[in-house]
């Protein structure tokens, strides 16, 4: 274990620090351990996690330290953020005797993360939790920041809380057995980083896509480290999305939960946002927030990339746009975007006019 980087979350009482590192699994015994006393700790995880071997790695430094340890698994994928999956595990956490002492440790990607911590802040009214995230999205996004939560039938994340972990810790060596669709879809949400809310990371990239690419170790350390400090420091200005600076973060996601939904999320978020990502650049052009330049330039990175940049076949655009209005951001029923002003830069745009969407993008 070397070169760790540790970002730290300012949030007052509830601040945490994100380790990112390589080979560091077998440090979470020493990191929990500082946030005694802890009467027990149950690990949730998913069936591919619990394959490649990283859950027992953690358990087993857990255990180590003498702390108990309960072991949970659920099946893998976004059916999993249902509120059925989140009873039976809360009548789980019952059976186990586990106590507001007690702490959830999600090792897994954004769907074991967001479960686990929507899981945490109802059981018992709120419970200890603590992140470690093993896919590339779950990494630079959905570890970070304290949002939870599950899925309704027609609308992505509308159930849920504000929950921040006890901390995060990061492996970067667990991104190099992810299958390609799952990195790619990684690459979505690191791509949304740099084209909206940061040059110098958008620089990085596009100056790196050879070694992104190939998976390389000490790139995706820093572009990790990188995104996490950027939403450290957004949800340290606004950590409960009311100033208006926290749903910057959402660039191109209006657009992709609507798609997922459409395709029962065979299609996977990261992927979605890619596509929702040239969306919101297309729909920018057409209100002069961009030049056909930027859109260009933007598609040919992604591509580059390996990531989609076209609305799959299947999506009913009139069902796109009815998704769209049930969207968290929307408010009054009112089309509300996250949209690129440049590159690094974007606003959000309330009220567009759904004329401008009527015959697509």
């Amino acid at each position: 274990m070397s070169d760790l980087r540790i970002i730290s979350v300012s949030l007052g009482s509830r601040s945490y620090d994100i380790e990112v590192g390589a080979e560091n699994l077998e440090h979470i015994g020493s990191f929990l351990a500082t946030f005694q006393p802890i009467s027990t700790t149950v690990i949730l995880t998913d069936e591919n996690v619990l394959q490649q071997g990283y859950t027992h790695r953690v358990a087993e430094s857990i255990a180590e330290t003498g702390i108990d340890v309960h072991l949970l698994s659920v099946v893998a994928g976004e059916q999993s953020k249902a509120v059925e999956t989140a009873a039976t595990l809360w009548e789980t956490l019952l059976e186990t005797g586990i106590d507001r002492k007690s702490v959830l440790i999600s090792v897994g990607g954004g769907v074991i993360g967001d479960l686990g911590g929507f899981v945490a802040a109802t059981y018992a009214r709120g419970i200890r939790f603590f992140q470690v995230p093993t896919t590339l999205l779950a990494q630079v996004d959905s570890s970070v920041g304290g949002k939870v939560g599950i899925d309704l039938p027609k609308a992505k994340n509308m159930v849920g809380a504000f929950l921040q972990p006890l901390g995060v810790l990061i492996d970067t060596k667990t991104l190099q057995t992810l299958p390609d669709d799952q990195y790619r879809s990684g690459l979505g949400e690191v791509v949304k980083y740099g084209v909206s809310l940061d040059a110098e990371l958008f620089q990085l990239l596009e100056t790196n896509i050879e070694k992104i690419n190939l998976r390389d170790k000490t790139i995706l350390k820093q572009i990790v480290a990188d995104c996490c400090r950027i939403k450290a420091k957004i949800v340290a200005e606004d950590e409960f999305e009311t100033t208006g600076q926290r749903v910057l973060l959402n660039y191109g996601h209006t657009f992709a939960h609507a798609f997922e939904i459409q395709s029962h999320f065979s299609l996977l978020h990261g992927l979605a946002v890619s596509i929702g990502s040239i969306c919101a650049a297309r729909l920018a052009v057409r209100m002069g927030f961009v030049d056909e330049i930027f859109l260009k330039r933007q598609i040919s990175f992604h591509q580059a990339l390996g990531l989609p940049t076209e609305i799959p076949n299947g999506i009913d655009w009139k069902q796109t746009i009815e998704l769209m209005r049930h969207d968290k951001k929307s408010e009054f029923g009112k089309l509300r975007f996250v949209l690129p002003t440049g590159i690094g830069n974007c606003r959000l745009a309330d009220d567009v006019d759904a004329r401008l969407l009527e015959y697509g993008l």
